[in-house]
């Protein structure tokens, strides 16, 4: 059939449960979908990374983990309308959630070969031009992707995007007000549930209902409100408990359990550490993972920046954020706002020459016009590319007008008020 005549494309995608008697070499979980085309298919395989290149399906992410596969499940032969003989091919994709970061995805292709045919998540869809061109026009419509999240256009990605799989420890991103970031935390082997820096209920409940889970910890790195709103509510109605730091213990809503600088607690199986990281506020801690190589900085260390020094000095921030880049290159930050983009205009502006900032600020870019979070990033990423853990770069000072006989206290502070006026 010819891709650009006036036939209908349908995809009917319907969850249905895998019989594991007749299925047992397949992982749960599973989503299946059955898929039903009128024009002739072939199999060619594409890694998800790929997939996303061709901006068909933007809201599935490479560290969701998804592999998918495709069963032929038969064909038959019949007449169109006008007497031509098509085919009709039923596929099954059956996607599961795998370990293997390299999943890769089989997809069925028109006969152009650049048009794929397919189309997750859509209950129908109907073509009166050409598949491109079908495709291009639902770009501008919210729809559910086949994880059932809702995403909205031109603003924060609303997902909830499994971001860590190389352990027990699984971590999902939920966006919240504007550009806040809240976790789930969720230990695979015990179902043990976290989340850290609430700042409103209501979008953490969505994505706990949609996991079916229950919610045991929530972890505050400060009391600012924006970090800590949906404590009391997700309290009453889960149960869970509140974990903060000492020096907050009057100004963290619903808090149950005081931790402190050098504490290890422990979440399920997963060792935690806590650091003091003064500076954004009094009380600020971050939470380590050791096992799963992340931390937790809340508003103390941003991709590109750091926090704001409401109730601290410029020697204390530093401080925090010599302790966090103690920890190995490999580790994941995880902080608490979508900033990325704002903080690499800056850091170009006082360090233009800096290479590894250029191609970092690049990715930012596709990253957003994506509308795909920027978080987690590479501690490692950040020593190379973050102005405030650069603070006896040359260029840098040079830049701001610091003399070279200031110490990296005066340094960064003198950044940090630069940021605040940029």
């Amino acid at each position: 059939m010819n891709m650009g005549t006036h036939k209908k494309f349908s995809i009917n995608a319907t969850a249905v449960k895998i019989n594991k008697e007749k299925n047992p070499t397949l992982p749960s979980p599973v989503i299946c979908i059955n898929h039903y085309s009128l024009s002739p298919l072939s199999l060619s395989s594409f890694s998800l990374h790929k997939y996303i290149k061709l901006k068909l399906i933007q809201s599935i992410i490479i560290n969701c983990r998804w592999c998918v596969k495709i069963r032929a499940l038969g064909k038959k032969r019949g007449k169109d309308k006008k007497g031509g003989i098509s085919n009709e091919v039923k596929m099954q994709m059956i996607l599961c959630r795998a370990a293997a970061p390299k999943a890769m995805a089989s997809f069925p292709r028109s006969r152009k070969g650049s048009e794929l045919c397919v189309w997750p998540g859509m209950g129908q869809l109907c073509l009166r031009k050409n598949l491109l061109y079908g495709f291009m026009r639902l770009f501008s419509l919210p729809f559910k992707t086949l994880r059932s999240v809702s995403r909205r256009i031109g603003g924060v990605s609303q997902f909830c995007s499994i971001t860590n799989m190389s352990s027990s420890l699984q971590i999902e991103l939920v966006p919240c007000l504007r550009d806040n970031y809240a976790y789930l935390l969720h230990d695979v082997d015990t179902g043990t549930v976290g989340v850290v820096d609430p700042s409103e209920s209501v979008p953490i409940i969505e994505a706990l209902n949609k996991k079916n889970w229950n919610l045991n910890y929530i972890l505050n790195t400060h009391h600012h409100y924006d970090h800590t709103g949906g404590n009391i509510d997700l309290k009453e109605r889960y149960g869970a408990k509140v974990i903060g730091s000492g020096l907050d213990k009057e100004r963290i809503p619903g808090i149950d359990i005081v931790l402190n600088d050098g504490d290890k607690w422990m979440f399920a199986s997963h060792q935690v550490l806590v650091m003091s990281t003064p500076g954004h506020t009094r009380g600020h801690i971050s939470f380590y993972f050791p096992g799963s190589k992340s931390v937790f900085t809340g508003d103390t260390l941003f991709s590109l920046s750091c926090g704001k020094l409401f109730e601290g000095t410029p020697q204390q921030m530093l401080s925090s954020l010599r302790k966090i880049t103690s920890l190995p290159d490999d580790t994941n930050v995880y902080c608490g706002h979508e900033y990325t983009f704002s903080n690499s205009k800056f850091a170009l502006s006082i360090e233009p020459g800096n290479q590894e900032l250029q191609s970092y600020a690049t990715d930012i870019v596709h990253l957003r016009n994506k509308g795909l979070p920027t978080i987690p990033c590479s501690l490692g990423k950040e020593k190379l590319c973050n102005p405030f853990l650069r603070t006896s770069s040359t260029e840098i000072r040079r830049s701001l007008k610091i003399p070279e006989s200031a110490d990296d206290a005066e340094a960064l502070g003198a950044i940090r008020q630069a940021k605040d006026n940029f």
